[in-house]
């Protein structure tokens, strides 16, 4: 039994045949496309969707992204495992949740992209004051869960455009809250696919930063909160939601913040200080709605918007002499 997948656009036979040499696949020709046929249900086992030469402008915020060598999108936790463990030792692998918080340069990505949402997707109640939430769930989702289950605390994670793998990654926060403040324990995969449990001693957190047990990537969460007004919890959601509306540009293509607050002080008051709302570079433009926000108008490419990232922070440098660490984490190959 064999299961098709689409090499996706740019692939060639020969660039397949070395592709694959590394999974149980064979490449096929149908309508002139090349595709590659995965086994499954036998040598592999594999359930899960794998694409070839896939743009990453699908998979991240910003629509902006080169092609990533290989893309898989596990069916569940276990045909996770198998495929990381098939994959070659010294593979470069990223995992990508929502694809926020990311800019992927125009050359794209050598290596495998993980894209967890849709697979890792548990969701559950453990008793009257903890929750279980898998890596691929947004992190809205797990707010409006918990606060319908009368579990309170979770609230600001409606304000996360990302995964909560994501969050998990870099404790991502809004509304003065952060996601590590909430946590009991993790799930981790390493690169073999074996299943590690942590406790959040294991890692050492500080704002948008995790540091942990390396070459480990997470699978899932348990959260520690508290409980409380089911009503009030929903209706405290709505209320960030509405600042958030109000206050970003949520109707346009953006990564979410930029760049880290310095310590005593804003990122988006200093780079509107300089002037800067509506700053452009191509079709990347500093927001003229949150100065800590840099827009796609349409056309944008990655390597647009990295150059206003550097143009911003050259600029608050100048005037200020302050250095504007960025947020968004910077991957892949420039473009030949």
């Amino acid at each position: 039994m064999a299961a098709a997948f689409t090499a996706g656009a740019g692939i060639n036979w020969r660039q397949c045949q070395v592709q694959v040499r590394a999974w149980q696949a064979v490449c096929i020709k149908a309508g002139g496309e090349v595709q590659v046929m995965m086994v499954a249900g036998s040598a592999s086992g594999l359930r899960g969707e794998l694409k070839y030469a896939e743009p990453m402008s699908a998979h991240t915020s910003w629509r902006v992204g080169g092609p990533a060598d290989r893309c898989y999108r596990p069916a569940d936790l276990d045909d996770l495992k198998l495929f990381l463990a098939s994959l070659p030792e010294h593979e470069p692998v990223l995992w990508v949740g929502l694809g926020s918080n990311l800019l992927v340069r125009d050359g794209g990505i050598r290596g495998t992209v993980i894209l967890p949402f849709g697979g890792l997707d548990t969701l559950h109640r453990l008793d009257d004051s903890r929750l279980r939430a898998g890596a691929g769930v947004a992190c809205a989702k797990v707010a409006r869960f918990a606060a319908r289950a009368g579990l309170t605390g979770a609230e600001f994670l409606a304000g996360i455009p990302g995964t909560m793998g994501g969050a998990l990654a870099m404790n991502a926060g809004a509304f003065g809250g952060e996601t590590w403040s909430l946590v009991a324990g993790v799930e981790t995969l390493d690169h073999r696919g074996e299943l590690h449990e942590r406790i959040a001693a294991d890692y050492q957190i500080a704002y948008r930063t995790v540091i942990g047990p390396a070459d480990e990537w997470f699978v899932s969460v348990e959260l520690q909160l508290k409980s409380g007004d089911a009503d009030a919890a929903q209706s405290r959601i709505r209320s960030l939601l509405e600042r958030r509306s109000a206050t970003q540009p949520t109707q346009q293509p953006s990564c979410g913040s930029v760049f880290r607050n310095p310590a005593d002080n804003f990122a988006a008051r200093l780079i509107e200080s300089c002037g800067l709302k509506g700053e452009q570079i191509g079709d990347a433009q500093v927001s003229e709605k949150h100065a800590n926000f840099i827009v796609n108008l349409g056309q944008a490419r990655a390597a647009d918007i990295e150059a206003l990232i550097r143009y911003v922070q050259e600029r608050v440098q100048q005037k200020h002499g302050i250095s504007l660490q960025a947020e968004v984490r910077i991957v892949g190959e420039f473009e030949r």
